[in-house]
């Protein structure tokens, strides 16, 4: 069994002391809970906890410079496999083979691997700092800016309203 939220955004990132703008893709995003049910005895039983899944494609482009990366969020398959698995391959301006291969979990630690052989830890995600965003507030923001668009999406998944987050979706 599993909730599927499937949206497709697409943001742009700015990098201010270089003047340099990057477009990027999301992945899907998946609540998960395995289920198990028992035919002889009617019963069901949670097997595991429940856990948020990202899954999909994405890509990392800049214009100014060329740079550009492919990034693969893998779900956890039924039997085995671990969760949070990304892949990615970064490559510079038109060039067909990436000068860097990057695998790890999202969430935790990834590894690089360069062209030139060299192996290290490309970002430890546990030891980032966290930084407070800033957003405008809502009454500040046009009709299709990301946090006015899904408020209401937002709200009815805060108070696990289901039924009313997929409504408020369409």
């Amino acid at each position: 069994f599993k909730i599927n939220f499937y949206f497709s955004l697409i943001g742009c990132v700015t990098c201010l002391d270089y003047d340099e703008h990057y477009i990027l893709t999301f992945p899907n995003g998946y609540g998960r809970q395995l289920y198990i049910y028992t035919y002889i005895c009617n019963c069901r039983s949670i097997l595991t906890v429940p856990w948020i899944e990202l899954g999909g494609e994405c890509s990392i482009n800049c214009s100014k410079t060329g740079y550009n990366a492919s990034i693969v969020f893998h779900t956890k398959p039924f039997y085995g496999g671990k969760k949070h698995r990304i892949t990615a391959e970064i490559f510079s301006p038109n060039d067909k083979k990436p000068f860097c291969s990057i695998e790890g979990e999202w969430n935790g630690v990834m590894y690089a691997k360069y062209t030139t052989g060299e192996n290290a830890v490309f970002i430890d995600t546990k030891k980032m700092p966290t930084i407070k965003k800033k957003v405008r507030k809502l009454e500040d923001q046009d009709d299709f800016e990301s946090r006015c668009l899904w408020k209401d999406v937002t709200y009815n998944l805060k108070i696990r309203d289901i039924d009313a987050a997929t409504a408020a979706k369409h």
